[in-house]
């Protein structure tokens, strides 16, 4: 394996994404401090913050009772997470016009192996600012990105980091190390405080000695071959990703303040399950377990799992539902429950099942299989056509940003028929 000698990459993050669509949205937003909020409440944190408000020290995570004593003019503005993901689809339709996309990382990142003829310093700085002039154009005035260039996905990532908002860095193969010298090892991608605090008890402190290591040595720090492949990618290999698979489907939701005593709080939850077993059933998977778990009154937590047989239909999993939320309650009696999640786990597709010898050679269970797996499909298919909840199973509690449990998190963007389940 050797270093690539080509600019083969183009990296590109979208500068405080979920900030930058309000502001887009409502024109009034625009060059002003704006915090983005799951909920109306100042216990709450910042899930977003645009480029004024992080002049004042605002940031993802930043409480908002401490972010408006920080900064006394920011505008806090409840999530809408349909919109960023509506956007996501418009940028990635522009972007398309002007490279191939090879990797969509999250919602406002992705990158592309650029095509041979623009695989230049020259070349690849005109398709950057054709991108850039495309959203603008096409997408929205408030929207802007810093895009990166080098010899690998890994470096391009790097180069978006070290100028922001707008900003455009190259990182050439024939002038690294270059300008990886000047970060610290938290401003590469993977190294986190935890991993940071390893590095420094092998006595690395800077990119430079890291940079000056073995790959074999990375290894022996990371302790798997993750730290041979992160040596590789920042000394300018392409290496290839790692293919993953879908291993868990789930939603999670912290509880308006009105919906927090557990009677409530179960409708939420039971909304969860529902939008869980529907997205399971789109993408053809069976589940095996079913998780949940709940964060109580401060910070006490209960967890719990059900092994099932393989299963799709809503009612499966709003059987066990019922069996956990009844122990949980037996169990620690919350007043108020802050916040419920669960999983479906186990995932398998039809062709993988293995007959259960004494639950699924039954008849009556066959037939009840059957017309649970019937009767979820049409609850699905009619609220494709007509709009989310047209049917329901129970009553589903209002909430303050008007669904429940579809959101975007770290490397997962849902689709746009989430939104209508």
């Amino acid at each position: 394996m050797t270093p690539e000698h080509q600019l083969k990459w183009l990296f590109l993050d979208l500068n405080s994404y979920f900030a930058s669509v309000e502001q887009q949205e409502n024109p009034a937003l625009r060059g002003r401090p704006v915090a983005v909020v799951p909920m109306n409440t100042d216990s709450t944190c910042a899930i977003a913050a645009s480029y004024e408000a992080k002049a004042y020290g605002v940031k993802t995570g930043t409480k908002i009772y401490e972010a408006k004593r920080m900064c006394p003019g920011l505008v806090c503005v409840l999530a809408q997470h349909n919109k960023y993901v509506d956007y996501h689809h418009r940028i990635l339709e522009e972007v398309i016009h002007h490279v191939p996309i090879d990797r969509i990382c999250s919602i406002d990142e992705l990158s592309s192996r650029l095509p041979p003829r623009q695989r230049t310093g020259e070349a690849g700085s005109a398709v950057a600012e054709r991108i850039r002039k495309g959203i603008w154009r096409n997408v929205g005035a408030a929207i802007n990105c810093s895009i990166g260039l080098a010899p690998n996905s890994f470096l391009a990532k790097v180069a978006t980091n070290m100028e922001k908002p707008n900003g455009l860095v190259i990182l050439a193969p024939d002038a690294l190390p270059g300008r990886l010298f000047d970060l610290k090892l938290t401003d590469l991608p993977g190294i986190n405080v935890r991993m940071e605090e390893r590095l420094n008890r092998a006595k690395i402190r800077t990119v430079e000695q890291f940079w000056n290591i073995s790959p074999k040595h990375a290894r022996a720090i990371w302790g798997s071959v993750g730290g041979e492949r992160f040596w590789y990618n920042l000394h300018g290999y392409d290496v290839p990703d790692i293919v993953t698979k879908t291993s868990v489907i789930g939603h999670s939701r912290v509880l308006d303040p009105d919906l927090r005593h557990p009677d409530a709080a179960r409708l939420v939850t039971r909304r969860l399950v529902v939008k869980a077993a529907s997205r399971l059933r789109r993408k053809e998977f069976y589940a095996t377990c079913f998780s949940m778990s709940v964060r109580i009154n401060g910070d006490q937590r209960w967890a719990a799992e059900i092994r099932l047989s393989p299963a799709q239909d809503n009612f499966s999993f709003l059987k066990a539902l019922d069996v956990l939320w009844m122990k949980m309650i037996a169990d620690c009696r919350p007043e108020k429950i802050r916040k419920s999640a669960i999983c479906l786990t186990g995932l398998c597709r039809r062709e993988e099942i293995t007959p259960d010898l004494f639950d699924t050679n039954s008849d009556a269970y066959k037939k009840l299989r059957d017309k649970n797996d019937i009767l979820s499909g049409v609850i699905d298919g009619l609220n494709k056509k007509y709009g989310a909840e047209t049917v329901r199973i129970g009553v589903s509690p209002k909430t303050s940003s008007g669904y429940v449990g579809t959101k975007i998190a770290f490397a997962r963007i849902p689709d746009k028929a989430e939104f209508r389940e």
